[in-house]
């Protein structure tokens, strides 16, 4: 798919949110997030349940008005001037919505509708997005008949018609097949590239390491860390050790000072194959490690980071929130 025609425009770009708070009666649903989502870039929002995600989206998409704080997309501010915010954005929800009388393609011609697009080109549009989202054998089946991965695959190309700068995006991968969480992977990665901001909330950590440059946690309302995916990578962190013979790499790493833990209950027995636990400072720790073992003789068949490059930011962050 090639998006084109988006007026990205001078001056500020991007997603500012500074301060902002939205209470629903005694729930402080957003209690103080400042958030930046740079143009040019996948910005993870990551946080449990109830950390205020989706009403920070509503926020930004101009469906909620923020108690205090700031909002502003590529400058302009949603409150105040609502029009040339929503023609920036392209918003899609956890959940499809009201459509199931409609076609894949009479949803898409719709939206393309109320953005005052030419009648031709909703029409263009929605072909094209059909087929980027791989629904074009459904492009005249009522939205009804389509599975949770297929109206979630709608709604990405409904964020899409208006050919947004901005997109804001609650789990996008929800009820998506591995291939399509691929594809989605790819198109938001192209997106990025053409200059777009992408702000994405997600649970599924390990496809945000491959998805997105930044990340911004929320736990209680309040934004509690922010780092890029490349720090969090670099970070120290536990990595799976895996030999043929477990006895002789704890009885290694031991001699060599780095400490290890037991995956499961693994109590080394004379040559077993098994697997390890470690903290390593980044992938040069790891390579450094990995060429120190082959060269003591150790029989290693593979090192791996066990767990993605946020889960351990995450996890840490949880542990306080507990």
């Amino acid at each position: 798919m090639s998006i084109t025609g988006a007026d990205h425009g001078e001056g500020t770009r991007g997603i500012v949110v500074d301060g902002a708070y939205r209470s629903f009666g005694s729930v402080h649903a957003v209690a103080g997030v400042d958030l930046t989502a740079r143009a040019g870039a996948v910005t993870a929002l990551i946080g449990p349940n109830g950390s205020g995600k989706t009403t920070l989206l509503l926020m930004l998409a101009g469906l909620l008005v923020p108690d205090a704080g700031r909002l502003t997309i590529d400058g302009f501010d949603p409150v105040t001037e609502g029009h040339a915010t929503r023609a920036r954005v392209g918003w899609m929800p956890d959940t499809f919505g009201t459509w199931d009388s409609l076609t894949a393609r009479e949803v898409l011609t719709t939206v393309g509708a109320a953005y005052r697009l030419p009648r031709e080109d909703a029409t263009d549009r929605a072909t094209e997005l059909l087929e980027t989202v791989h629904l074009t054998e459904l492009a005249d089946s009522p939205a009804r008949v389509l599975s949770r991965g297929q109206k979630q695959r709608l709604g990405l190309a409904r964020a899409l018609v208006h050919d947004p700068t901005v997109l804001l995006l609650d789990e996008p991968a929800g009820g998506l097949d591995p291939r399509s969480r691929v594809d989605l992977r790819i198109l938001l990665r192209r997106l990025a590239a053409e200059g777009r901001t992408v702000l994405v909330s997600s649970h599924v950590l390990t496809e945000l390491d491959e998805m997105a440059d930044d990340a911004v946690f929320l736990s209680h309302g309040r934004t509690v860390a922010a780092q890029t995916v490349q720090a969090a990578a670099a970070a120290r962190r536990t990595w799976r050790v895996r030999a043929l013979s477990a006895s002789a790499l704890a009885a290694w790493l031991t001699q060599v000072h780095v400490p290890w833990e037991a995956e499961d209950s693994f109590a080394p027995p004379a040559d077993a194959p098994g697997a390890l636990l470690i903290a390593l400072d980044g992938e040069a720790s790891a390579a450094a490690l990995l060429t120190d073992a082959v060269t003591a003789g150790i029989p290693v068949t593979s090192l791996a980071p066990a767990g993605g490059a946020l889960e351990q930011t995450y996890l840490s962050l949880e542990e306080e929130r507990r």
